[in-house]
């Protein structure tokens, strides 16, 4: 590997022309990395609002909460209510990917419901409007539930989406329920998970108590079937002999929200968006949590092993380690063989969710290093792990969300581990109701940037030229200007699926290809070609 620059003066030239106050702000969001013996980190500011003028990767709320939580699941009717203009995320914008069980089956993914709020409505209110289109999407399609989103119009002229789902919810003889998921209600999407998994909490999940008799049976969050990853672990858990109850989201219907509570342990994969699902479901249902990671094939394995462990049964254990095996076969070969190509060299991960965590186990298994990441919307827990949150401080922002108190329900809740038999667990190396984080899993004096900007981008790629840069599809073409691959890591564009053993196949392939090709050497940005700035200006002060 070659020498790397000491990332002190790399984190100088990242906030150097910054004003003052600015660079103080991010030089508390950019931080060394450097792990103690006991996996304490640095503190990391994160969860804060951008700095206005800062070219951030950053969603709003509403984003997070109808394109990410709620855009996967196919059969319910998602209404967003607002101008057009602020409805992109009406349509499905990520690569979610279903599979109805027959073709009588509802999967509403493929359309697009908005109101398209005109000035009237904005001056006189919207309420009728929505009252019409409510009625509209049930009378086209006979859903089994609607869900209504507000934009920053609504929440700013103050219709009450809430008593019109109530009104038609009564009328129409369906789950009709709202999110006041304006986009200005927190720092970032990562509100809008927030919002959407509340909802979902008081509205859908505990409705249905038919219980499967399968002695194995899970739940997995924050997983949205982004390019079919949900399908490839599917596949594993049945040929492993675990029934998956539900997925939140991806790949996911109204009526396994509905019975998700009759499973007997919650698999959290992006805690940043849902961990505090598996916290409501064990407080008012007794169902426990552990985290798990199925991006990367040892993280695969080991996930595997963690829910054998927890059921604690042989036959259970025997098959879980058989699949392991038939599929480790296929994965060495090619990652042995990928890896002669790829080792040794750099990548940078920028990505939401838990991505720019998980996606380092598949880079270290064909020996490249990850040498800078960083969340779009983490919260300081993400980085340094679980046990910061009693440290974190509760802010104004987080005062938006709403804080369900959520008690054992009198007669739901059945305990499915008693605190001897968790604590049993966890002495055997299974770590319920917790994360590490991502900084105690880095190298030390790698660089972990939160909320990174455009600008601190460029310079990042000037200073590392990297072999490739993870990120997602705004990012994507400003960093193949450089003569960089990107990989667009919040859809995959036409690639994946990149979970499990198959999908770690995939992902080898995908890097060797993309790093090894000799096109990004042709590649010129036009101000490369010239000699000089396509546009010069300078800073004057009145």
């Amino acid at each position: 590997m070659a020498h790397l620059p000491d990332p002190s003066n790399v984190k100088k030239q990242l906030i150097q022309k910054y004003p003052t106050k600015v660079a103080r702000k991010r030089s508390q969001q950019i931080v060394i990395n450097a792990v103690a013996e006991d996996k304490t980190v640095p503190e990391i500011l994160a969860n804060v609002r951008t700095t206005p003028g800062i070219i951030t990767q950053r969603g709003c709320t509403y984003a997070g909460c109808k394109g990410v939580v709620l855009g996967p699941t196919r059969d319910i009717v998602n209404i967003t209510h607002g101008p057009i203009g602020c409805g992109f995320y009406s349509w499905l914008t990520r690569r979610n990917q279903t599979r109805p069980e027959g073709p009588e089956d509802h999967n509403f993914m493929t359309y697009c419901f908005s109101t398209d709020m005109q000035d009237d409505q904005i001056i006189f209110g919207g309420e009728k409007k929505l009252r019409q289109a409510i009625q509209e999407a049930y009378d086209l399609f006979h859903p089994k539930a609607i869900a209504v989103f507000a934009t920053c119009p609504v929440g700013l002229i103050g219709d009450d989406i809430h008593a019109v789902c109530r009104e038609m919810k009564e009328k129409l003889g369906i789950n009709v329920f709202g999110f006041s998921c304006e986009g200005y209600k927190g720092v970032s999407q990562s509100a809008g998970h927030h919002i959407a998994n509340n909802q979902l909490f008081k509205h859908v999940i505990g409705r249905d108590d038919t219980v499967d008799p399968h002695p194995f049976k899970i739940n997995m969050l924050g997983e949205y079937n982004i390019g079919g990853d949900a399908f490839v672990i599917e596949d594993i858990l049945e040929r492993c002999g675990i029934k998956l109850v539900a997925t939140f989201s991806g790949n996911s219907t109204v009526g396994k929200f509905e019975n998700a509570h009759t499973a007997d342990l919650n698999c959290v994969m992006c805690h940043r968006s849902i961990n505090y699902v598996a916290d409501m479901i064990e407080k008012k249902y007794g169902v426990p949590w552990i985290k798990v990671n199925f991006i990367g094939a040892q993280s695969t394995a080991k996930s595997l092993r963690k829910i054998a462990v927890y059921f604690d049964n042989p036959e259970l254990t025997a098959r879980v380690e058989k699949v392991i095996e038939e599929e480790t076969k296929a994965v060495e070969a090619v990652r042995k063989e990928v890896k002669s190509r790829c080792e040794g060299k750099l990548a940078m991960l920028f990505v939401g969710g838990s991505r720019a965590h998980h996606y380092q186990d598949l880079f270290r298994e064909i020996g490249m290093k990850t040498i800078a990441a960083g969340y779009e919307f983490a919260h300081r827990d993400d980085y340094e792990g679980r046990r910061v949150l009693p440290t974190i401080q509760v802010d104004a922002d987080s005062r938006n969300i709403e804080e369900l108190t959520v008690e054992p329900d009198p007669e739901k809740y059945r305990p499915r581990r008693t605190p001897e038999q968790l604590k049993a667990l966890n002495e055997k190396g299974l770590e319920v109701k917790g994360y590490e984080g991502m900084m105690p899993q880095m190298d030390n004096q790698t660089l972990v940037i939160d909320d990174i900007s455009q600008y601190e981008t460029e310079k990042l790629l000037e200073i590392y030229k990297p072999a490739i840069f993870c990120a997602g599809i705004k990012e994507k073409f400003g960093v193949q200007k450089f003569g960089i691959p990107c990989l667009q890591l919040h859809s995959y564009d036409y690639g994946g699926p990149f979970a499990g053993f198959k999908g770690a196949i995939n992902f080898y392939k995908t890097v060797d290809r993309m790093i090894n090709t000799q096109l990004w050497s042709y590649i010129k940005a036009p101000w490369q070609v010239n000699g000089k700035p396509l546009l010069e200006a300078e800073l004057v002060n009145s």
